[in-house]
Parts: C-alpha cells; structure tokens; sequence
C-alpha cells in the first residue's frame, strides 16, 4: 500500500546493495534533501533557527562521530565535550591566524586538527576497554576543559578568558559575526551535515566500517580473522573525533558566537551527545540523527507546553525533562538497545507489507 514494491528489481549486485535499495525510500530521500535545502530557508526566522534548527544540525553532526566510536566500534567514550572543545578553539586559532581563509576550510581543518587529538587519546584502548576506558575518555574531557582555561595561548590572551568569533563570510554572505541571516547560518551548516552523513555512511558501510564492527562484536576474533586492532581502534577514534571536531567549530563560530569553555563544552555537553546516541540507536546514522532531534525538541516542547502553555515554573519543567530522558534511556537499554532506529525499522517493514498479514 504504502511500498508500491511490484517491478522494483535489481539487475546488478550494486543496485541491490546501495545506500536506498527501494525507490520509495531514495525518493522520499531526494524530496527531504531538496525541502531542506530549496524550502525551508525560505520559511525559517531567527528563532526556529537558533531554538531548534541550529543546534539539531550540530547535535547530530557530533552524535555521528560519537556513534561511529560507541555504536559501530564498540569503544566507550565519555571525552566528547572535550573534542568539541577542541575544534572550537581551533578554529578559533585558524580564523585569527588566517584571517583571509575562507572559513569553510578552518572549519574543515579544525575537525582534522581535533582528529589528531582523538588519535592520542585513543591509544589506550589498545590496552584498556569498557568502564576503564570510559574513564580515560573521562580523563582526557577534564584535561582539555582544564588546558584552555589555564593556557591564554588559546584565548589570545583575553582579559575575561572569553573568545568570540570574527566575521567571516561565504559567498560575501556573513556566517559569523552579529551580522548574520538565519538561511545563511542554516545552510551552513546544512551543508556540512550533509556531507558528513554522506561520508559516514560510506565509511561504515564498506571494509572499515566491517573492521570496526567486528572489532566491537569480539576483538579477538576481529584479530585472528586478520583485523589489526591498533588501525580499527585509532582509526575510529581519529574519524570520530573529526565530526566531533567539526560540530565544536560549528557550535562555537556559527551558534553561539561567543564561549568560555568550562560552560559550554563541559562535562554534560558530553553526557547529552551521549545520550542522543543512545536514545536514537547505537550503530545506526539514522540513529543519531533521531536521538539529536528528540533531545532538541523535548526542552521546545515541555517549555512551550508547560511553562507557556500552563504556566509551569521554569526549574519543574527542566527537572521533568531530566526525569523523562533518564527513564526514556533506562527502557531503551533495557526494551530495545538499539534505539528509535529499530523503531523505525520495525514500523517500516510494517508498512511494506500493510495490509497483508505479518
């Protein structure tokens, strides 16, 4: 009904095997790019952009990278507000020290800068797993939050310790700065999303993304197959920082603007990524895109709806938010470990068969 399926054949074994084997699915795929890209810069102001469009962007680029370490490669990683940190002040370097680059490639740049970073604090998990890592990931998020508060290097020896962003344009278009449009932001980092969604994809579909697999499935036997752990594990380490790296940038030069890093990379920044790749589904891209949007519309939503709505205090409504992602991260790991991706996997090979019986 839905799946109109009859005559959808495949002739060869990549029509069979890509990204979108259904025509239903590549096609509502297309229509959402060309919506996201074509319309929806057209109808957005300030406030969708900056209260939902914006930090879900961002969000799901950092829930990428941190799916690609926890879901697809098995290693434990609670350092993520650590690394975002790290491409924020990257960029932040880049953007002074280079002030004719195109900030296109500072952002690009300070991913890679903070993949090096993630690289060097990826090596003990060639010794270490499980809760030990997760506390040597802990460990690195404290050191870095630690580093750029006490070195002025970073700040460029600010006076307030505070760095803001300079004005930088894209096509003589402000993307940073006070001067800036809601497309333009938007779009921005639209972009970005797109082609790191796009290279996550194809990362984890082909022989690296099998090696990372199978070294979280059993390391072991991942090694006596022929899968060098050191590679599999510094490699996810170094591309998830990379995502992190660049949502960091994007976090600080286009959102925000302005950060001091104890209060907006801290410790909950990691614990809320963490959360959305847990609530989405581990080991899944589409995972993390739904865990960001979830845990961007729920505060929207419960503020708008209590706190305007029915005039809720402010603090009640915050604290019944942190009771429903508790108890919503307690069932899924229990119910369904792999998230609102198995959801919607489950609804959609529902809705292929509708109205016949399964």
């Amino acid at each position: 009904m839905f799946y109109r399926e009859a005559g959808d054949f495949k002739t060869s074994y990549k029509d069979d095997n890509q990204t979108f084997p259904i025509k239903f699915d590549r096609y509502r795929y297309y229509a959402v790019l060309l919506f996201g890209f074509a319309v929806v810069p057209f109808l957005i102001d300030d406030y969708w952009v900056n209260a939902i469009f914006m930090p879900f962007l961002i969000y799901a680029i950092a829930a990428i990278g941190l799916n690609i370490l926890v879901g697809y490669c098995g290693q434990v990683s609670l350092g993520t507000g650590g690394f975002m940190a790290v491409g924020a002040y990257a960029v932040y370097k880049l953007m002074t020290a280079f002030p004719d680059v195109n900030i296109f490639f500072h952002v690009i740049i300070a991913g890679a800068i903070t993949a090096i970073v993630g690289l060097l604090f990826g090596l003990p998990s060639l010794r270490i797993k499980g809760f030990y890592l997760a506390v040597a990931t802990l460990a690195a998020q404290f050191f870095l939050v630690w580093l750029f508060n006490r070195v002025p290097w970073f700040y460029n020896y600010s006076a307030s310790g505070q760095i803001s962003a300079p004005e930088r344009t894209v096509f003589g278009v402000p993307v940073t700065g006070a001067e800036t449009s809601a497309w333009a932001t938007y779009l921005f980092c639209l972009v970005f999303v797109f082609l790191s969604a796009i290279v996550a994809r194809n990362l984890t579909r082909g022989s690296v993304g099998r090696k990372w697999m199978a070294i979280r499935d059993m390391d072991i036997a991942a090694e006596i197959i022929g899968v060098n752990p050191l590679k599999a594990k510094l490699s996810a380490f170094a591309i998830s920082s990379f995502f992190i790296g660049i949502s960091g940038a994007l976090f600080f030069a286009v959102y925000l603007g302005a950060v001091e890093v104890g209060e907006a990379f801290g410790i909950n920044k990691s614990f809320l990524v963490l959360f959305m790749v847990i609530i989405g589904g581990l080991g899944s891209i589409f995972g993390s895109f739904a865990g960001a949007a979830f845990l961007v519309l729920l505060p929207v939503l419960l503020k708008n709806t209590l706190v305007g709505g029915l005039g809720w205090p402010t603090d009640l409504a915050a604290h019944l938010e942190f009771m429903i992602v508790g108890g919503l991260i307690i069932t899924f790991l229990v119910a369904e470990p792999h998230g609102l991706a198995q959801l919607w996997r489950v609804a959609k090979q529902k809705l292929r068969l509708w109205p016949f019986p399964h």
